[in-house]
């Protein structure tokens, strides 16, 4: 009965400690071509209060990927636990292909839920997936991402980025002239944020390494821009450059090893290689343009970068690192900026002007051509989830910069608005070990 009781008073606990989301998710559209889901309300059969509901962040985590349409709780003619309670007929003139279903339990000694699952074919009439899962009560909404990342590949054949995280940059107007930056870090869908760094001078161009262990990015604290890379568990911070002038745009190496960066120190805006085991400096471009903006390619051989070179206007150029020799690629329209391989390696992200307009848009590597992905008037910074499916970039909403995502067929669309001010310059994170 003690237990009991203090278990009671955990949960409690752990309810009013419910997930900080400095991003709130506002669907604004969905694609064509989803498949229809039901995801089931889990049965509770701990007999008390559950501090996370599970299946509603599954369902939101599918609804939101674009792929899936999820069926609402109120248009269920049943509610089962299991494989074994489902009638089939039922979900087929629901027009259902799938549907999850699952219980949770509690082992009060433990101070554990038990949460089983199930993932059923309808029209093959059979179970796709299945397993019983651990958590606490605070680990309850991990647990669920979890079960979005399986359902998502067993259905699709494409790994789940539910489970990962996002950076981003948050500023507040403290007075006229004076504004608190802060680098943010949260879980996908906007929850569990938390403060990096912060500062009243600028942060720009947060970018993750492979391994998810650290952020590097441009701060203006120290009296002039300078690149940082900061451990995220830690919070350690290291300044790896900080030469007079320009200091900007990291970007991590496949292999973390490196970082490609903008720097001024030699006169002019040009691109560099930097070992960060001894900080050496390798110079990539020797031009009077302004070269910026560089990503590396999936198997590290080449970067693709903004240039005005070619007669003002900022285009995209590409450029392999065993010959320094860059190319343009981008000759549709007067603006193209802020390139991102996509994770084949077979096309570009990338902001494109129209008609006045910036939108983010795909540009194909084999034909040269554009394909325009968002409407939005002032789209910039994409970025790319890492199974490659989907874009986080900034937008302007109602007057404010907000965080979007946008399916890589342009099919689903989503806003992250905040309620604490401007949000700018996203990153997704790789896949979490």
């Amino acid at each position: 009965m003690i237990i009991l009781r203090t278990f009671l008073l955990f949960v409690i606990y752990t309810l009013s400690l419910s997930a900080r989301a400095e991003l709130n998710i506002e669907i604004t559209r969905g694609s064509d071509a989803a498949l229809p889901i039901s995801i089931v309300p889990f049965a509770n059969n701990s007999g008390q209060p559950v501090p996370e509901d599970v299946s509603k962040v599954v369902a939101n985590d599918l609804q939101r990927s674009g792929d899936f349409e999820v069926l609402p709780t109120s248009k269920m003619l049943s509610l089962p636990n299991s494989s074994a309670q489902i009638h089939y007929r039922d979900w087929r003139l629901l027009g259902q292909n799938y549907v999850l279903v699952g219980e949770i339990e509690v082992d009060s000694a433990k101070r554990v839920y038990k949460v089983t699952y199930e993932l059923v074919d309808i029209y093959q009439q059979k179970r796709l997936i299945g397993e019983v899962l651990s958590s606490s009560g605070t680990g309850l909404r991990k647990l669920a991402h979890r079960i979005s990342d399986n359902v998502y590949e067993a259905i699709t054949g494409v790994e789940g980025a539910f489970s990962t995280r996002i950076a981003y940059v948050t500023q507040k107007r403290l007075t006229k002239d004076k504004s608190e930056y802060r680098l943010q870090v949260a879980d996908a869908d906007g929850q569990n944020s938390f403060t990096l760094f912060k500062s009243n001078d600028p942060i720009l161009s947060p970018a993750w390494s492979n391994d998810a262990q650290h952020l590097a990015y441009v701060s203006f604290h120290s009296g002039r821009p300078a690149i940082y890379v900061q451990h995220i568990k830690s919070a350690q911070q290291r300044k790896v450059t900080g030469f007079k002038g320009i200091n900007s745009s990291p970007m991590w190496s496949p292999d973390d090893r490196k970082l490609v960066m903008t720097l001024s120190k030699d006169g002019n805006a040009e691109l560099y290689s930097m070992d960060l085991a001894t900080n050496a400096l390798q110079r990539l471009t020797n031009h009077y343009g302004i070269d910026t903006e560089a990503s590396w390619s999936p198997d590290g051989r080449d970067v693709v970068f903004t240039s005005n070179r070619g007669g003002g206007s900022p285009q995209i150029y590409r450029m392999s690192l065993s010959d320094l020799r860059p190319e343009r690629i981008s000759f549709e329209g007067r603006y193209n900026a802020r390139p991102r391989y996509s994770r084949d390696g077979k096309s570009v992200y990338y902001v494109h002007q129209v008609n006045g307009q910036f939108h983010i848009a795909e540009l194909d590597l084999s034909s040269l051509t554009t394909r325009v992905l968002t409407s939005t008037p002032l789209d910039e910074s994409p970025s790319l989830s890492p199974n490659g499916r989907m874009i986080i970039y900034s937008t302007k909403l109602r007057n404010r910069s907000v965080l979007a995502v946008v399916s890589v067929d342009g099919g689903a669309k989503y806003f992250l608005p905040s309620e604490h001010g401007d949000v700018k310059e996203p990153s997704w994170s790789p896949f979490l070990n």
